[in-house]
């Protein structure tokens, strides 16, 4: 799914995590050697990096948030994984900056103690960026893909309170096996275009939870990219496995230039 966090057309917390992974893994090096040859310039560049890498870890923080809260789809694998991603890498920082406090300032020695949190904190990191590779590389949280006549990605947020059929798109707005995610209060409801006629259904793979919306559809079925699960778009049943649970579907009226979900 498309991240909505994102800086000409790309996602921004995947640009801004390199810096607090090489700072902070330069502050344990540093520190580390530093404290065994008793270098002071290593230790007090090893302060330095820490402080930089504490920084520049809660910059990249603020769009990563923004992912795990509007794209990463809820009551997934994904969600679960994001989850420990978030958690993992806040207790990297937390060590990082314990062990940082402990020293006063950069240019006063690491003790063995210091060096301990920081190669903690540096275990951690790692394997929060493992976590994160996975979201991207398996549940392709901020991948922007494309397959042929897609469109491009495209989401709108609509009011939960409005009564009776509720205008969601207009009738020209999507081309055939195009689709648009619609956010209907704390529901993700897909919005879809066939050979016959408008569709809707659920945002959500029966099978681990992944985004419809962030799949294919083509001929009437659409496919989960996470793991292959196809639905039948018109009645909700599953056409392919994993899945084994059908998807809900919901009708849509097209009224005029409107196109209208009922809820």
């Amino acid at each position: 799914m498309k991240s909505k966090a994102i800086l000409l057309g790309h996602p921004v917390h995947p640009m801004l995590i390199p810096f607090p992974v090489a700072f902070l893994t330069g502050a344990f090096i540093f520190d580390a050697a530093g404290m065994l040859i008793d270098k002071p310039s290593w230790w007090t560049t090893g302060g330095h990096l820490a402080v930089l890498g504490i920084a520049s870890a809660l910059l990249a923080a603020v769009p990563g948030f923004i992912d795990y809260l509007y794209t990463v789809p809820p009551k997934s694998s994904g969600k679960e994984r994001a989850t420990r991603h978030l958690l993992v890498n806040l207790t990297a920082v937390a060590l990082f900056a314990i062990a940082w406090a402990l020293r006063a300032e950069s240019s006063s020695p690491p003790g063995f103690v210091t060096v301990a949190l920081e190669g903690a904190g540096l275990t951690a990191l790692l394997f929060g960026a493992y976590m994160g590779g996975t979201l991207v590389t398996r549940n392709l949280i901020s991948v922007d893909h494309r397959y042929a006549q897609a469109g491009k990605w495209h989401d709108e947020t609509i009011e939960a309170s409005v009564k009776g059929p509720i205008a969601v798109a207009k009738r020209d707005e999507l081309k055939v096996d195009q689709m648009k995610l619609l956010r209907v209060g704390d529901r993700r409801i897909v919005l879809a275009r066939t050979e016959r006629k408008y569709v809707a259904f659920d945002d959500r793979c029966t099978h681990r939870g992944g985004s419809l919306a962030g799949g294919v559809m083509v001929c009437g079925t659409v496919q989960c990219l996470w793991h292959g699960s196809q639905f039948d778009v018109y009645t909700g049943k599953v056409s392919a496995g994993p899945a084994k649970e059908p998807i809900a579907t919901y009708e849509v009226r097209e009224e005029g230039d409107d196109v209208k979900l009922v809820l």
